[in-house]
């Protein structure tokens, strides 16, 4: 056979050329695209010091908002009836009227019933599967393939064959062990799977970036859960276990569950494909009548979710205006702390000005790298005067804030930029008196099971763990 040594030699320096030049046209979409500064050079130097993996890592989770799918899941997002507003109007006007670009206003007459320890979670859950009346749509990250996952799906099952109208939407990623025949029951029980955002490319909407971090569970239209428990046994369970993690949550009832029945909805839609923006159907407007779970008065609530089918960063911007406007506490409870620079000095100024600032992490969480990385931040805000909080029996899962004690906030966006920025993540405010109490009763139990960061971590690391800080909080923008 021939041979063209000549052809043979150029081949490996035009797949270098080729390699360069796209790692070239990357940096120039980055370069365009709106990021976070650290970021944007995170990935350049992931994509020029690394091509041959930068690149197909940048193809594969780099797109923050990929404008096609933004631009496709706004459509249903945009064609959903949106409410005016029953909050009332106070003088001077209330903290909320600040926050970002949500479309969805406050709500007064709502129910809430708190959801502090994995086993009221799991409690109200089952209690409300088995009450509801007509529909039951079930929306989270991670379904774990354990005895709650599985009484979870044989539950759901039993009410699909009832002839409740049951659907279940899991993230692709997030709930990825549940594949296969684990969800069997509920198709055969008449109920409807869906999966949002499949990673793989060969399936039409792809990208393993945008992740649905989402977790809303609604019964018959008229109540949901909300929050940051998923379905496995490390956030809910019958009983009590020692290692669970401590999570938050909230059963509402009332004009807020239509609220986050439209977010479910256009969720559903777009991860189906079975129905097209103007077909998206909301339930009936809940009933008037008391919801025996909940524990609290008439509560004003308003819902807003946040990711790529929403303009903006409506979530971010409302957690900085909740703390810009801070006039003396603000307390923060998340399990991964990765700020972005606008967020880390917000918080450092008002420590700096006299305002009681208060953190609240896990001493180990779940994922260490991400506690690498966090430890240089913890160290700034510690230095600008805030009090930094290591809760020590265990992982906190819980995403809360509140400030005043006079704003609480929960959901199920963690305080770092993968959920402020990338994911599609929903957070509930709560304005009433009695609903701030409760959280902050909530809080108080943390801070009785905490100790402060400089007993716990020396102030200054070694040469080897600050070496490894340093390059855990390089790539943190890309965690």
């Amino acid at each position: 056979m021939e041979r063209f040594p000549v052809l043979e030699g150029l081949f490996p320096h035009l797949g270098t050329i080729f390699g360069f030049g796209l790692a070239f046209v990357l940096i120039a979409r980055l370069m365009k695209e709106k990021r976070q500064p650290g970021n944007t050079f995170a990935w350049m130097l992931v994509i020029v010091l690394i091509p041959y993996l930068g690149v197909p890592l940048y193809l594969l989770l780099g797109g923050r908002k990929l404008r096609r799918l933004a631009a496709e899941k706004g459509r249903f997002s945009s064609a959903l009836e949106i409410r005016p507003s029953s909050a009332p109007t106070r003088d001077p006007p209330p903290l909320h009227v600040q926050y970002g670009t949500s479309l969805l206003p406050p709500s007064a007459g709502n129910r809430v019933r708190f959801l502090g320890d994995g086993v009221t979670a799991y409690q109200v859950l089952m209690d409300s599967i088995n009450r509801a009346r007509h529909s039951i749509d079930f929306m989270t990250f991670i379904l774990g393939r354990d005895q709650v996952g599985k009484a979870l799906v044989q539950a759901l099952a039993r009410r699909a064959a009832e002839g409740i109208k049951v659907r279940v939407l899991i993230d692709a990623l997030g709930s990825l062990k549940t594949r296969g025949h684990f969800l069997d029951p509920i198709r055969s029980a008449g109920g409807r799977i869906e999966r949002f955002m499949p990673v793989l490319p060969i399936q039409s909407r792809w990208s393993a970036n945008l992740r649905n971090h989402r977790k809303i569970i609604l019964f018959d239209g008229a109540s949901g859960m909300v929050g940051g428990h998923n379905i496995a046994l490390e956030y809910m369970g019958p009983t009590p276990l020692p290692t669970r993690w401590r999570d938050f949550g909230a059963h509402i009832t009332g004009p807020a569950a239509r609220d986050l029945a439209a977010i479910f909805e256009a969720d559903w839609a777009f991860a189906s494909g079975h129905a097209s923006p103007g077909e998206v159907e909301l339930p009936p407007a809940p009933p008037a009548d008391e919801d025996p779970l909940a524990t609290s008065g008439a509560s004003e609530v308003q819902i807003m979710a946040s990711g790529p089918d929403v303009p903006g960063d409506p979530l971010y911007e409302a957690i900085l205006s909740m703390i810009q406007e801070a006039d003396h506490t603000v307390t923060l409870v998340t399990p991964y702390f990765i700020p972005d620079e606008v967020l880390l000095r917000t918080l450092m100024v008002k420590a700096r000005s006299g305002r009681n600032v208060t953190l609240i992490v896990p001493n180990r969480s779940n994922h260490p790298i991400t506690d690498f990385a966090r430890s240089h931040f913890l160290r700034e805000l510690l230095q600008a005067g805030a009090q930094v909080l290591h809760y020590m029996p265990g992982m906190v899962h819980g995403k809360v804030i509140l400030v005043d004690n006079r704003i609480a906030m929960t959901g199920s966006a963690n305080l770092d930029l993968r959920s402020l920025f990338v994911n599609y993540e929903v957070g509930v405010f709560f304005f009433t008196p009695q609903d701030v109490l409760e959280v902050e009763r909530w809080i108080k139990d943390l801070v009785s099971a905490s100790r402060p960061f400089f007993k716990v971590r020396p102030e200054k690391p070694g040469f080897f763990t600050g070496l490894g800080e340093d390059v855990c909080r390089l790539l943190a923008p890309l965690l």
